[in-house]
């Protein structure tokens, strides 16, 4: 297993881990989705259609921030990003009060978005599969905090594809959770989740704990592989030299000197 391959396992882990979380968020979503007077089968279908809107929406997302993390990567950064996202995370839930202006952004951007369900409202009556993914589509924009941590992973890819491949397999890890809400209900409690949230703190410390030594360049197979990045002076050098042409096998030689 090659070490993206192990971030990718790490995407869906995270998806099944920070699930429960998201219960508190899209929970409330997923019950009202319009499947109560349909068949098991039509129930099992729409509960899909609508995952499937939702892993979607992370796929838009981490295409987005897979090619923001591969400018950080050309631009030579790469290590020092994913040192300060680990940071960040620990800093995070070790010392939530620094910050607590956090929740005014999450209450601004969970207005602007419960203002734009509100507009779909339609979506919910007719419970059509149209309809079904188009909530999905919607949910996949609430702010959460699992989908911070899962763009924070995407980010650190360095790559378009290898950002859309993260978020989709974390999108599928909270499948499992999602889809058994609006089939079976609510049937996980605030109680039961409030006792689980010091396994998504311990989960988030040990990520960015993963993050902050892929950044360091240790070595460390699968951890903290040695970075193959084309060093961002020699690039710069080879590029003054050809007038903007670069030769792949030369630069190739260049960087292992």
């Amino acid at each position: 297993m090659s070490s993206m391959e192990s971030f990718y396992v790490l995407a869906l882990v995270t998806g099944l881990v920070t699930s429960l979380h998201c219960i508190g968020m899209c929970g409330p979503i997923a019950i009202a989705l319009p499947i109560g007077k349909k068949t098991w089968i039509q129930k099992v279908f729409g509960t899909l259609t609508y995952n499937i809107g939702r892993t979607l929406t992370y796929a838009i997302i981490g295409a987005i921030f897979g090619l923001l993390g591969q400018g950080i990567q050309m631009a030579g950064f790469q290590q020092w990003a994913s040192i300060i996202i680990g940071a960040l995370m620990i800093l995070t839930v070790i010392f939530p009060s620094l910050f607590k202006d956090k929740r005014k952004i999450e209450s601004f951007l969970f207005g602007y978005t419960g203002k734009l369900i509100g507009k779909f409202r339609k979506l919910f009556t007719n419970g059509s599969i149209p309809s079904l993914f188009l909530i999905g589509l919607l949910n996949g924009l609430l702010p959460c905090g699992p989908v911070y941590v899962a763009v924070a992973g995407a980010l650190n890819t360095g790559s378009m594809v290898s950002g859309i491949i993260f978020m989709i397999l974390f999108g599928l890890g909270t499948v499992p959770i999602m889809f058994a809400i609006p089939m079976l209900g609510n049937i996980i409690g605030a109680k039961i989740r409030k006792k689980f949230q010091w396994v998504l703190t311990v989960f988030i410390i040990l990520l960015g704990a993963l993050f902050i030594m892929r950044g360091l360049n240790l070595g460390i197979m699968y951890v903290s592989p040695k970075s193959k990045m084309l060093k961002p002076h020699i690039m710069k050098k080879h590029e003054n030299c050809c007038s903007g042409k670069v030769d792949t096998l030369e630069l190739k030689q260049l960087n292992k000197k």
